[in-house]
């Protein structure tokens, strides 16, 4: 199969959310069942971030969604907030991919860098994302925002032991 990168239509909301349940189930095998059982992002929220840009989507040859990468601007960054790969379809450097689409969308924004919040120890989370060029963030690196999304998700129930906030340079 051959593999593009384009930008999410709001129509395709409902399919985003079906390969966000798909690769959620992988984190029941590494100690997050309840990840693999939580609602995935909101339709709406999908069908704005397409329209605004902020959504990018790996497609198969009919065009049709198998991976997403969903951003937002944050502390005058680009945070990736969500980026998932139908199990189908793993193992196509899809996520590379979609990395590079967001690189063009925080250029684009005249942004500096590629943020995101992650689980330490998962293989294909901070270790693979590190791999990537992605370098752990120090508690004085991390601005509002970003603060802002980590306490969400510390009131959502993650253990912010195994977080880790990243950065990657956006390239020129």
């Amino acid at each position: 199969m051959t593999y593009a990168i384009r930008s999410a239509r709001p129509d395709e909301a409902g399919l985003l959310r079906e390969i966000e349940r798909a690769a959620a189930q992988a984190f029941s095998a590494v100690g997050y069942p309840a990840l693999a059982t939580g609602e995935p992002t909101a339709a709406e929220e999908f069908r704005a971030a397409a329209a605004e840009g902020m959504l990018a989507v790996a497609v198969g040859n009919n065009d049709r969604p198998v991976g997403f990468l969903l951003a937002a601007e944050l502390d005058a960054c680009l945070y990736v907030q969500e980026l998932d790969v139908h199990p189908d379809h793993a193992g196509h450097r899809l996520a590379v991919r979609l990395f590079e689409a967001a690189d063009a969308m925080a250029r684009q924004r005249h942004l500096r860098a590629l943020t995101l919040t992650t689980f330490r120890h998962v293989p294909w989370n901070a270790p693979y994302y590190a791999r990537l060029g992605f370098v752990p963030m120090t508690a004085a690196g991390i601005g509002p925002d970003l603060r802002m999304v980590i306490e969400r998700q510390r009131a959502a129930g993650l253990d912010m032991a195994n977080r880790v906030a990243m950065r990657r340079p956006v390239s020129s």
